[in-house]
């Protein structure tokens, strides 16, 4: 599903917003600025990582050789107008931020809250594997043995071959490929332990100064708390996870969601994200080599695809990384899709788009990621 404006922006999924901003009291919009300001960092809880998002790397950024395009310094006139009527007109916690790769320029709505990653954070734990690689600490060809004691929860297409023989042995090249383009839990997982775990992570994080990112605990410990769970592994078999969690009381359901959407373990902010994004678009994060790599496999990703890649009109490409979280009462904790789109000139631009919190249907939430992208594509060149 795919809206154009023309005239005045309007969202088509928006006449329903008054009635479903009613139906969560956190998802109630606050007017903000329209060019908003990052704010200071902060310290999080034990275990988080929240630094400065600072400047964007102007050392690597390509300058134009011939007279400097006007949108290389300043986002095109009425893209950030653009972007904000469609932010507030969409009912919840949402988060938006456009960054221009070769250019010095982004504007974002909440860039600087925290919002719930879920399975974006996959991201960190593949740049944090070849960021080891580049140093010489693991290798692409590494082995990795996974057995039944390693099941986590929910997405895990991996598991079925586990379960049938009992172990599994894949390459580190091949757990990168199935955690990022087929968002499989298991495979991720794996990786995250092979790498020395989510304190490895948040030593990349802070290493590379890449701003508010935090990375949770793991994907089983992550999904069992939001539940008000304890994680045990036999949760990992069959649907036991989801009859433990159906077992609970509703409030107490209620208050482990609220805890989580309040202070989220794996928050980030959209502005840090695109920022991470366009440095590793820019090659400051990883070697010549690893960069490229991990551009290709994003760009083979298959979950999302009516998300912001289906807002791009043809000719332009797009890589990125999604992430969902739990259901309750209609709620889902965390929708995201972030990227890096690319237009037929080769101009570059870092797209993200998360939503804390949201009673709007999928569809509704679909639509709103495709038109922020196709915002940014009609204003290209402008």
């Amino acid at each position: 599903m795919k809206f154009r404006f023309s005239g005045k922006p309007l969202l088509a999924v928006s006449m329903s917003a008054a009635v479903l901003a009613g139906c969560v009291s956190s998802a109630a919009i606050v007017p903000q600025p329209r060019a908003q300001q990052q704010p200071a960092a902060v310290r999080g809880p034990s275990g988080s990582v929240t630094v400065p998002i600072g400047q964007p790397v102007r050392s690597a950024m390509p300058r134009p050789a011939g007279p400097v395009d006007p949108g290389f310094r300043r986002a095109p006139a009425g893209l950030n107008d653009r972007i904000y009527e469609l932010w507030r007109a969409f009912p919840g916690k949402t988060g938006i931020a456009v960054q221009r790769i070769d250019g010095e320029w982004s504007l974002s709505q909440r860039g600087g809250e925290l919002f719930p990653q879920q399975s974006v954070s996959k991201l960190w734990v593949t740049l944090t594997v070849l960021d080891a690689v580049d140093q010489g600490r693991m290798t692409m060809d590494q082995r990795v043995r996974i057995g039944p004691e390693d099941l986590v929860v929910f997405h895990q297409p991996l598991a079925a071959r586990v379960r049938a023989e009992r172990s599994v042995t894949m390459s580190v090249r091949d757990l990168i490929e199935t955690a990022i383009t087929h968002s499989d839990n298991l495979a991720n997982d794996s990786l995250l332990r092979t790498v020395g775990g989510p304190a490895a992570v948040r030593a990349f994080i802070a290493k590379k100064d890449l701003g508010s990112i935090r990375f949770g605990p793991g994907e089983r410990l992550l999904q069992a708390g939001t539940a008000g769970l304890t994680w045990q592994q036999s949760y990992s078999v069959g649907r036991n996870f989801e009859t433990a969690r159906a077992a609970l009381s509703a409030a107490a359901r209620q208050a482990a969601m609220n805890n989580y959407l309040a202070n989220p373990v794996d928050g980030a902010s959209p502005a840090a994200i695109a920022s991470a994004l366009t440095r590793l678009a820019r090659g400051t994060l990883l070697s010549p080599e690893s960069t490229e790599y991990l551009q290709g496999v994003m760009s083979r990703t298959r979950s999302g695809p009516r998300r912001l890649k289906a807002g791009l009109p043809p000719g332009w490409q797009f890589m990125h990384k999604t992430g969902t979280g739990q259901n309750l009462g209609g709620m889902t904790a965390g929708y995201n899709d972030i990227g890096i789109a690319t237009a037929p000139d080769g101009t570059r631009y870092a797209i993200v788009v998360m939503m804390g919190s949201t009673t709007s249907g999928i569809p509704a939430r679909m639509a709103l990621m495709q038109s922020v992208s196709s915002a940014v594509a009609e204003y290209h060149g402008r």
